[in-house]
């Protein structure tokens, strides 16, 4: 396992990463916190593309677990059924759409243990929900992160838990609040899986890499 990086290694890091994108943005498609639950629920597995384009329709007639229990199971397979483990996925949405209404009077809580309490949704979906809508430093581990993190010593961990706690120990209080929007992107469109594009890359310089192509 990659070393982890130094602190000032890690300002440096991430002050780069704020001055390429001050304001990083998920690439989920959403109206509201129950349609973001929603769609990074169905994001497992699956394309924030497909994803996207799946809910685009879906999201204008169901908006609230009240309007997708109205909508009703089959008629939501229907829309989603291009997304991998559609049917399932469309279980789970059914079920945490009553949940809250039983539960939460259809608002979508903002505490990470009732957020994994409800069906399909996990700590990386929680955290994704309470980053994005609340504005709460939660950290989403997903394989881009837990890539790049081993990768170049910015966040190493053996496993996704170690990660989100190599980021939350570790990196710079400043910038907890985007670090795993920039590092998701990063890892998207940059140091990507088979052949990262160090000749592009704003940090190569700073990072640990054996699989440097430069």
């Amino acid at each position: 396992m990659t070393a982890q990086l130094p602190y000032a290694t890690l300002h440096e890091i991430f002050s780069r990463f704020q001055a390429s994108e001050p304001e990083p943005k998920g690439e989920l498609n959403h109206t509201n916190a129950y349609t973001l639950l929603v769609a990074v629920a169905l994001s497992a597995q699956a394309t924030d593309i497909g994803v996207n384009r799946a809910t685009a329709r879906l999201f204008e007639i169901a908006d609230t677990p009240a309007k997708m229990l109205a909508l009703g199971e089959e008629a939501l397979i229907e829309h989603i059924k291009t997304i991998g483990l559609y049917r399932n996925k469309a279980k789970n949405v059914m079920k945490l759409s009553e949940i809250l209404v039983r539960d939460y009077g259809g608002v979508v809580p903002s505490s990470r243990a009732a957020l994994v309490s409800l069906p399909g949704v996990g700590r990386k979906t929680a955290n994704v929900v309470l980053n994005m809508w609340w504005r709460i430093p939660a950290q989403a581990v997903d394989t881009h992160i837990f890539r790049i993190g081993n990768r170049t010593g910015i966040c190493p961990g053996r496993d996704v838990d170690q990660v989100e706690r190599a980021i939350e120990d570790n990196i710079p209080a400043e910038f907890q609040q985007h670090a795993h929007h920039w590092l998701i992107l990063h890892g998207r469109y940059i140091c990507v899986a088979r052949k990262p594009k160090c000749g592009a890359c704003i940090i190569a310089d700073l990072c640990h890499s054996e699989d440097k192509t430069i």
